[in-house]
């Protein structure tokens, strides 16, 4: 069972959130609270993931994120945010979220990608933005993230299109026939080549290189 937390400012954000991923047979929300209940939720219902607003009256969501950051058992966290939050969204990227979600993500959608963060993928919403591309990878130009891809082999990138998906090891070895053990070097190799540190920094480097399909103007409103 996947244990997850919710934490937002709005009740009906909470409320949402909580309906429909309990309605998952495996996974329960052990709570959902404002902002300012977070960390000590945490500490009491050790959650697996935590879906994590950005932005909150009581309290900052990096201020939380960092604080979750800092227990025995840190949770995944990802955060819960909207089209005008990118900047946010790029610090927290660097501050050890796993990635982001819009908080109108489609309700089917949503317990898959909980279920990603568990086991370990990377979830970066389909509606990436320039904005939190360059927040998170600086100003370098697009030349150099075409040049650090064109070092891969054909699997490698193939992997890299995949953890862009948000896919985990395990979801990647059963797509590509390949073992999990197989997969692990071929990440490993890539964030070498890279020259990165997680998964989510070698999905958005994918997307300024110009591996990613990116949404039309106007795609989903």
């Amino acid at each position: 069972m996947i244990r997850v937390l919710v934490v937002d400012d709005e009740a009906l954000i909470r409320t949402g959130f909580q309906r429909i991923l309990d309605a998952a047979d495996d996974i329960e929300v052990v709570a959902a609270v404002p902002g300012g209940q977070a960390i000590r939720t945490a500490q009491e219902s050790q959650p697996d993931v935590v879906l994590l607003d950005i932005r909150m009256p009581d309290v900052d969501g990096l201020t939380v994120l960092a604080g979750l950051r800092r227990l025995q058992q840190p949770p995944v966290v990802a955060m819960l945010t909207t089209f005008d939050m990118d900047e946010y969204v790029a610090t927290a990227l660097r501050s050890g979220a796993a990635g982001f979600l819009l908080k109108d993500t489609d309700p089917e959608e949503l317990p898959f990608l909980v279920r990603t963060l568990a086991d370990g993928g990377a979830v970066l919403s389909s509606k990436v933005t320039r904005t939190v591309v360059d927040g998170y990878l600086g100003s370098g130009p697009q030349e150099s993230a075409t040049r650090g891809v064109a070092r891969l082999t054909d699997r490698e990138r193939t992997v890299l299109l995949l953890v862009a998906e948000g896919l985990s090891n395990a979801d990647i070895a059963g797509r590509m026939h390949l073992g999990t053990g197989t997969v692990k070097d071929h990440v490993s190799a890539i964030l070498t080549k890279l020259q990165v540190g997680s998964r989510v920094q070698a999905a958005l480097l994918a997307e300024r290189a110009g591996l990613l399909k990116r949404p039309q103007d106007g795609e989903g409103g």
